[in-house]
């Protein structure tokens, strides 16, 4: 009988790209202040939301109290999980699912961000310098968003037509049209009402030949008296405000407008022009910057201003804090991020259509077909990212390195019954293994 062939040995995974990462230990929301924050004081705000904050703060819309529903359940092992396992020595961890909420969850925003940067980058934006651009509204202004978030849509829109007019009047040349990338934000540096939008937007224009012009003057008191004049134009002819009173905010001599416009980001810097995007696309409040006080009922939160009224650490009640907070949850089919000029959908498909890839600076556009499969329309090169991947991004962690063997992890399972998760769970209690923390346990 010969004998049996030698095992081969378990495949060890390469090194894997950030080399920071470390073994993956789940999180444990319930530990975070906003968790605790939100789950002491939600209740209680539903219960006296229309006396106390509904005349300020609109109607608690539907979409609230299934968001936070969803919140509440994120990360946490009760509501299912994934069972990741080690090919080599078979121990094994469990990964809980996430709410995948918008705009107010940090962790699953957290993540959505950086899918959506690479996005970005792998497929949209073009090889050129960009700049930061803020546009803001006076006060007197910003409720008439509070009630109707539609039309936040309509402001991206007059945006996007202020800055095309203002950077083709800048190149003389009309027909150019920039990149533009915007990001509305419904929240100021303390969770207030404040709708605004920030802009990433190409230093320059391209021409209709894919050709790129470089914008080599900026006149912010330009843009600013433009945006200004664009805005009440639009609140007049949708009949918001009446031609008098457009009038008399013409005459203010601090109008509340204002326009930014960062210095130019160099076209090979392109991680400062993604970390602008998802600064923009961010959610309302970073939980570094907040602390709960439960015995008080109070929240601290440090704002990120630099200047102004609001700079500094503030303090509010619990219920008051959780209203502001929730205003600022999407609806259901709510856009916040829009793409106009030369990153819009239309335009790139007619760009595409004709076989150009957009040229940086100083460069020729691409037509030839070998040249457009090397220099690529990032489309053609752009590809999902795992969920793997995105983790080490992230959070810096690896669910795919085992701890104890350095061997291959593998999602072996995901379950969702309510009796199983509850039956696994009591057993590995039993067992003195605390799943939400580590240690990694071995596989029976």
């Amino acid at each position: 009988m010969e004998p049996a062939a030698p095992r081969e040995p378990p495949r060890q995974r390469p090194a894997p790209a950030c080399s920071n990462s470390r073994p993956y230990v789940p999180r444990r929301p319930q530990a975070s202040p906003l968790y605790r924050l939100i789950d002491d004081h939600f209740e209680t705000l539903t219960r006296v939301y229309e006396e106390r904050y509904e005349p300020t703060h609109g109607a608690l819309r539907a979409v609230v109290a299934e968001v936070v529903g969803r919140f509440l359940d994120c990360g946490l092992l009760e509501h299912g999980f994934a069972r990741v396992r080690c090919a080599a020595c078979r121990a094994e961890f469990l990964v809980a699912f996430r709410c995948k909420g918008r705009g107010f969850c940090p962790s699953c925003q957290a993540r959505r961000l950086v899918e959506w940067s690479l996005w970005l980058d792998e497929q949209l934006l073009a090889a050129v310098a960009h700049r930061h651009v803020v546009l803001t509204i006076p006060k007197r202004l910003r409720a008439y968003f509070l009630y109707d978030r539609r039309r936040l849509g309509l402001l991206s829109r007059v945006a996007y037509r202020t800055l095309h007019g203002y950077v083709g009047a800048a190149l003389g040349e009309a027909d150019a049209v920039p990149g533009v990338v915007s990001l509305a934000q419904s929240f100021g540096s303390l969770a207030h009402w404040h709708p605004h939008l920030h802009l990433v937007v190409t230093d320059g224009a391209f021409r209709r030949d894919g050709r790129f012009v470089t914008q080599t003057t900026h006149d912010a008191a330009m843009l600013v008296e433009v945006w200004r004049r664009a805005v009440l134009a639009l609140f007049v002819r949708e009949s918001w405000l009446e031609q008098d009173a457009a009038a008399s905010m013409l005459t203010w001599p601090h109008s509340g407008f204002s326009a930014y416009v960062g210095p130019a980001i160099a076209a090979e810097d392109r991680a400062a022009v993604l970390r602008v995007a998802r600064y923009g696309a961010r959610a309302p409040v970073a939980e570094s910057r907040l602390s709960y006080d439960a015995e008080h009922a109070e929240v601290e939160l440090s704002s990120d201003a630099l200047e102004g009224p609001y700079v500094g650490v503030h303090r509010f009640a619990a219920v008051e804090f959780v209203a502001r907070l929730v205003q600022h949850i999407p609806g259901k089919g709510e856009v916040r991020v829009r793409y106009y000029g030369a990153y819009a959908s239309r335009r790139r498909g007619w760009w595409r259509r004709r076989g150009v890839v957009l040229a940086g600076a100083g460069q020729e556009p691409a037509h030839d077909e070998a040249e457009r499969e090397v220099a690529a329309w990032p489309a053609l090169r752009a590809r999902r990212r795992r969920w793997a991947e995105l983790l080490r991004l992230v959070f810096a962690v690896d669910i795919e390195v085992c701890p104890r063997c350095g061997g291959e992890m593998r999602i072996i399972a995901f379950v969702t019954e309510h009796a199983v998760v509850t039956r696994i769970l009591a057993h590995l209690e039993r067992g003195g293994v605390d799943a939400r923390a580590g240690p990694w346990a071995a596989a029976g």
